[in-house]
């Protein structure tokens, strides 16, 4: 009986038979369009069938694959695709389970037009929106078989470029489903996210795949799988939120370290610009932590590595320009200067351990492109910073520099004095590229004392290349108008109109800070230029931060002193000392200077007298003027005597001629002499008998030859008058004081600088048992019987002690 109706089509169900009627006899027609409708209705009718129409159409397609009868696989695959669309009802969930059964079944198939065929279907299933959430599927197998069929290598070139289409269509359709789904499987989760990234870099970097094009029209509709790859990486990268940046930018790395792509760059560079595109802005700073970290993790990769991986954050902070990279703004400058120490220890030492020298070959010349290239990546970063910010990273890179009697030697054990100097040019080239484009309103934050005193102590090494890159950042912070560039070249300008200079009245808070500072600089400009081995980038930069003073800082006062500065630098020249080249040099600097700050002030006679001065040289001493000098073939004399008459500017002069228009006349007719102070000393000193110098010089401010009781004098307007008149020969004389205590401490024999110290700690002694005696000494009574007959003091009790009334209670 029940095979006789087995047998029967009339007593089979009626979706089995609504299903077989969709498959017409010769697959080559096609599903059966009349008959489809019938079965979309009969499911949207009966909702609870639609498990069993998805299970038989499934049955029916295993059997179909099993003896290669593929049309009718392909017809199967389209009627659920449009059941699939037609039908939403909360049903929907087992006829899916169904139908990834079939997809699956289909991507395991050998032949690449059943897994192109089960994507193109799993595809348009991810495009559907679930009205009613799913608690149990999984989508592990099908990223893992998208991921594979992105690295096909198929033979021929064509099914191989369908192939790896396909699985990059199939990881989008995957990342849609599941990336906005809580109930889902975690796309971003790390065991994914290896798989997803790592296929579609692959497809990113293989750009020499290229599909074939039969005819043009279908060129134009045709996606290139590099196309493909980039517009699914930037889809995916751009549903990232917070939580997920690190489990998406990791793999990225992993892949350019795996596959060696940081040495050429240009592919790295790319992928991290699309992340810094494609993710939200607002976690731009996590992707500059995590190339910071890897930046760390390849301390002691090979230069080209660690070159690459600076490359890709240099791009990435000039996309990432919101005006902030992160909560830890130091931390990036941190990690940048650390590997600029590790690159000098490496060329130093030849090795990346020193425990195993030899074990790896460092090419220098790769050593110093790493360490331009952080350079370059310091100042990418800092001009992405708001002013303030600047201003920390500004004095975070100085407590970095290794300054001598201020701070240790950065120089590891094996790199020795070589290392912590070649470690202070790279810390001020990194402050140099931190200071370009600087622009401040207010010059005392922005040249801080604590900022300013390391840096100006660097002017008084012997190192010229260091003197000029310090030069250099002041004419960079100094320069608020773009002006330098008009002064990079030292000469005679007849007429300043056609610079077009940019002026600005000075500030009150830029007075403050000339009131505060204007003589430090002048001191280390005059000492800078005292300097044997200056050579002419020296002066030019000293000619460049002199005219930026008269053009950025400059009031009365400050004029008058550089005008001062000028003529004591013409006085410097006539010293024998120095060589032929410096003095002419010195004498060419000074006059150009003078010609420049004559028409800034627009005194008539002070511009003739200094024009007739420059003739004088013209014709009798050319080489005392810029032309001479600085060229690329000096025309010097070979020896030069000191120069007078016509061709000296002469101060007398100079303060007669601007005394009418208002200037101070007796500070012009006052010759400037710089003040060598202790900080002087200490930044230039050489050996410990410097400091013992210094401190020698202070001692004897104490020594008991100076011990004298002054007596008190009452302050009158006379005596201000006479302290004031007094100033300037009281500095004098405090002048040839530490001038002898110097010499005598490095002519004195060793006995005597012994007994020197041995009278100091008699004094000390001394002051000590004075202190005792005052301290063990009883207080007086307040009955005020202080002494007993016998003259000695004597401990009275307070309850034997007799107040006054007022004080007892």
């Amino acid at each position: 009986m029940y095979g006789i109706c087995g047998c029967c089509g009339a007593l089979r169900p009626r979706y089995k038979r609504l299903v077989d009627n969709i498959f017409p006899e010769d697959p080559e027609d096609g599903l059966v369009k009349a008959n489809m409708e019938k079965l979309t209705f009969y499911a949207l009718s009966a909702p609870e069938k639609l498990d069993r129409i998805g299970a038989y159409l499934s049955e029916r397609l295993s059997r179909d694959v099993a003896r290669h009868r593929y049309g009718y696989v392909c017809i199967a695959m389209e009627a659920l695709d449009q059941l699939l669309m037609a039908c939403h009802c909360q049903s929907i969930n087992l006829f899916v389970e169904s139908f990834l059964t079939m997809v699956r079944k289909l991507l395991e198939a050998d032949k690449p037009n059943l897994q192109i065929l089960g994507t193109n279907s799993f595809v348009k299933f991810a495009n559907i929106e679930e009205d009613t959430p799913s608690y149990h599927r999984s989508y592990d197998f099908f990223v893992s078989r998208f991921s594979e069929m992105c690295h096909s290598s198929y033979e021929d070139p064509d099914i191989r470029t369908k192939i790896r289409m396909a699985g990059i269509r199939g990881l989008q359709g995957v990342v849609r489903k599941t990336v906005n789904d809580e109930l889902q499987a975690n796309i971003w989760e790390p065991q994914h996210m290896d798989k997803i990234v790592p296929s579609l870099l692959f497809n990113l970097q293989d750009e020499a795949v290229e599909s074939p094009s039969p005819s043009a029209e279908a060129d134009k509709e045709k996606e290139s799988p590099v196309e493909l790859t980039e517009r699914c990486f930037r889809e995916l990268l751009g549903r990232a939120v917070y939580g997920n940046i690190k489990n998406a930018v990791k793999p990225v790395l992993m892949h350019l370290d795996n596959h060696s792509l940081w040495e050429g760059k240009t592919f790295a560079v790319r992928c991290f610009k699309i992340i810094m595109y494609s993710i939200q802005s607002q976690h731009s700073h996590l992707v500059i932590q995590q190339l910071l970290g890897h930046l760390d993790a390849n301390s002691k990769s090979s230069a080209r590595v660690r070159a690459g991986i600076v490359q890709v954050l240099s791009e990435a902070a000039v996309i990432e320009a919101s005006g902030s990279i992160g909560p830890t703004v130091l931390e990036v400058f941190n990690t940048l200067l650390k590997q600029l120490r590790l690159s000098v220890d490496y060329e130093l030492t030849g090795a990346y351990d020193y425990s195993n020298i030899g074990s790896k070959i460092i090419k220098e010349h790769e050593e110093r492109q790493l360490q331009e290239s952080v350079i370059k990546t310091i100042g990418s970063f800092a001009r992405t910073l708001p002013t303030y910010q600047r201003s920390e990273v500004m004095l975070f890179i100085m407590g970095k520099i290794p300054v001598p009697g201020m701070y240790p030697a950065l120089g590891s054990a094996n790199t020795g004095f070589e290392g912590s100097r070649m470690i202070q040019v790279m810390l001020l080239k990194s402050l140099l590229q931190v200071t370009v484009g600087f622009q401040t309103t207010n010059m005392l934050t922005a040249l801080p004392t604590s900022f300013l005193d390391p840096l100006l102590s660097f002017t008084l090494m012997e190192d010229a290349e260091v003197r000029l890159l310090i030069l250099e950042i002041l004419i960079s912070i100094i320069d608020r108008h773009d002006n330098r560039l008009k002064f990079s070249s030292i000469s005679i300008i007849t007429d300043i109109s056609v610079l077009k200079l940019k002026v600005d009245k000075c500030s009150r808070q830029d007075n403050l800070f000339m009131k505060k500072n204007a003589q430090r600089l002048y001191r280390h400009i005059y000492l800078v230029c005292k300097e044997e081995n200056s050579a002419q980038r020296h002066f030019e930069s000293v000619f460049s931060l002199l005219a930026l003073l008269a053009m950025e800082l400059a009031n009365e006062e400050v004029v008058v002193d550089l005008i001062r500065l000028a003529l004591a630098l013409q006085d410097l020249a006539g010293e024998d000392s120095l060589p032929v080249y410096n003095r002419c040099a010195i004498h060419a600097l000074s006059a150009a200077y003078l010609n420049l700050i004559c028409q800034l002030t627009t005194v008539p006679t002070f511009c003739q007298h200094v024009h007739e001065v420059i003739e004088g040289r013209q014709k009798t001493v050319p080489y005392l003027l810029p032309e001479d000098v600085f060229v690329e073939k000096p025309r010097l004399p070979e020896s030069l005597p000191k120069p007078e008459g016509d061709v000296v500017f002469l101060q007398s002069k100079i303060a007669e001629t601007l005394g009418g228009s208002g200037y101070n006349t007796e500070r012009l007719a006052t010759p400037y002499i710089p003040q060598i102070t202790d900080e002087d000393r200490l930044s230039k000193r050489k050996s410990i008998g410097d400091t013992i110098s210094l401190q020698l010089e202070m001692d004897s401010r104490h020594s008991p030859e100076k011990e004298q009781k002054t007596p008190t004098e009452q302050i009158t307007f006379e005596t201000l008058k006479q302290a004031i008149v007094d100033s300037v020969t009281m500095e004098e004389q405090e002048r040839e004081r530490r001038r002898l205590v110097v010499e005598r401490f490095q002519t004195a024999p060793f006995e005597e600088i012994a007994a020197h110290c041995g009278a100091r700690a008699s004094l000390l002694q001394s002051k000590l048992n004075q202190i005792f005696e005052i301290t063990i000494r009883p207080p007086p009574s307040p009955s005020g019987s202080g002494s007993t007959a016998h003259g000695q003091s004597r401990s009275i009790p307070v309850y034997e002690m007799k107040f006054p009334d007022l004080c007892v209670y």
